[in-house]
């Protein structure tokens, strides 16, 4: 993919997936498209009326991003089945992942997945989890993990995996490197998992690891302190999780993005302007913002100034855009 015509505005825009409000282009999604010049989207259940309205607006927001000359974006959502699925009847409704039996589940449910998801125009699903949910704690992920084995949750999440992307929708495997084990809900607040990081790889990490051999279009970290791992920040801020565990040591050369920076583990204890440093020195690729704030413009121009402040910065923001364009050439 050559994007040596990329202006720097375009090549920090494409590091961004945001979420919106309303059910329709209007005004304010035109702006982020056309000066943000984001690189996509997350649909949440406000901007979802029917099948016909998605599928409208997902074609609006493609066709106004192909005018203002540039790449299609990611359009994504959440539908992992069970209490994780923004997409209501008519959409076939799942019991989600602990009610998976076997590998025929996960097909059926991946398969039907991927040919709505394409009927109305996303792209992307934010799925499956790859938590391991282990029965010695009350786990935050119980109810949308495929289980407590973690063997049992590679195998049915490769299984996922692979049939979304054979139907041409990305899978995104997350909370890498595994929130099974916690309690506390990073939508509130930080969790802290003071785990040895051999059992870690030897548990936890496993259905990851899975996943990347599935060739996993991108993977979601987790807003979780891991202090055997980094001691000072969280798995989506971290270059020693991110970078050296996941890229270094696991190999993983897709898209990794970070889980919504305005849930509580990141809002209550981070400055925003700091973490988006951190995301760009740990050589995460995409920074997502899930509701309408002044900190997507502050996201922005904070890439912006990192790709200008030096020529090592910007060539570290190209390898990132290269990996997303490369899933945009892939799949749209």
């Amino acid at each position: 993919m050559d994007i040596s015509s990329f202006s720097d505005e375009l090549l920090a825009g494409q590091r961004l997936m945001i979420g919106f409000d309303g059910t329709r282009l209007d005004q304010d999604l035109r702006f982020m498209i056309d000066n943000l010049k984001i690189g996509g989207i997350v649909l949440f259940s406000r901007n979802l009326v029917d099948p016909a309205q998605i599928r409208q607006l997902t074609q609006d927001i493609q066709a106004y991003a192909e005018k203002c000359s540039l790449p299609p974006l990611i359009v994504s959502i959440d539908q992992e089945g069970g209490v994780v699925a923004r997409l209501k009847p008519p959409f076939t409704q799942f019991p989600g992942n602990p009610h998976m039996k076997n590998a025929s589940d996960a097909v059926g449910f991946a398969e039907t997945t991927a040919t709505e998801l394409a009927g109305i125009g996303v792209n992307m699903d934010l799925a499956p989890v790859m938590d391991v949910a282990f029965e010695k704690n009350q786990s935050v992920m119980a109810d949308r993990a495929f289980g407590h084995d973690p063997e049992r949750v590679s195998h049915l999440g490769k299984i996922v995996i692979e049939a979304l992307q054979q139907r041409n929708i990305m899978a995104v495997a997350k909370h890498f490197p595994g929130i099974g084990r916690t309690e506390l809900d990073s939508h509130m607040d930080l969790p802290d998992l003071d785990i040895d990081p051999d059992l870690l790889m030897k548990t936890d990490i496993v259905p990851f690891q899975t996943a990347i051999s599935g060739d996993v279009a991108g993977i979601m970290l987790s807003h979780i302190m891991y202090p055997k791992l980094d001691n000072k920040w969280p798995a989506s801020l971290s270059g020693a999780i991110a970078k050296d565990l996941l890229r270094n040591r696991l190999g993983y050369q897709g898209v990794v993005m970070t889980d919504d920076l305005d849930m509580g583990a990141i809002d209550k204890h981070f400055g925003f302007e700091t973490a988006v440093d951190q995301i760009l020195a740990a050589d995460i690729d995409i920074v997502m913002i899930c509701h309408r704030s002044p900190k997507m413009e502050t996201a922005h121009e904070r890439i912006l100034s990192d790709i200008k402040r030096s020529h090592e910065n910007r060539q570290r923001t190209i390898r990132s855009v290269l990996r997303i364009m490369h899933l945009k050439e892939r799949y749209l």
